[in-house]
């Protein structure tokens, strides 16, 4: 089973700004005639997305629900009840990421999406992640939300392809080599 991640980043390497704001990302310039980056295609081959409460929480103020049809599981351990609409898609869970992940492949998942800064973490932490694609957006944010932290030892990663864009944007996808 692939456990990848999909993310866009400011050049300097932050997802969000310190408070949680992505507001320098939805204002990016997309009108290069660019296609979608790659996202429906990559969203297609996902059978599960994984997100902490917090990115959770952000996307609950986005105007229309993104993930219609996707299962979502949202790891929080204070998040005690969901929106009445998502109860049918969302899932609460609060207990090991590794257990997760298998109870997922034992259930027949073949790709998980894992989004959020600190789940990102915690699955690279875990050896969890197989791939990610990172975008990189031409602005510098000077501080925010990171999206790698400290890590429990260092992650080899295998360059497989960066795409350029006309708007700037640069995408790059890596495998991990070595898991943890």
């Amino acid at each position: 089973m692939r456990v990848s991640v999909y993310i866009g980043i400011s050049l300097d390497g932050y997802i969000a700004r310190a408070d949680g704001d992505i507001d320098w990302l939805m204002a990016a310039d997309t009108s290069d005639g660019s296609d979608d980056y790659g996202y429906k295609a990559f969203s297609d081959s996902v059978d599960c997305m994984i997100m902490g409460r917090n990115t959770f929480e952000k996307v609950l103020s986005f105007p229309e629900w993104p993930y219609v049809g996707k299962r979502l599981i949202v790891l929080s351990r204070t998040l005690k009840a969901l929106p009445v609409e998502l109860e049918e898609c969302v899932v609460l869970y609060s207990g090991s990421i590794i257990e997760l992940v298998k109870q997922l492949e034992n259930e027949g998942c073949q790709r998980l999406y894992i989004d959020g800064g600190e789940t990102i973490q915690s699955f690279l932490n875990e050896g969890l992640i197989t791939d990610l694609s990172i975008t990189r957006v031409p602005v510098l944010l000077g501080e925010g939300l990171s999206l790698f932290g400290k890590t429990k030892q260092d992650i080899q990663l295998k360059h497989i392809s960066t795409k350029t864009f006309k708007n700037g944007f640069v995408q790059s996808i890596y495998g991990v080599v070595n898991e943890v």
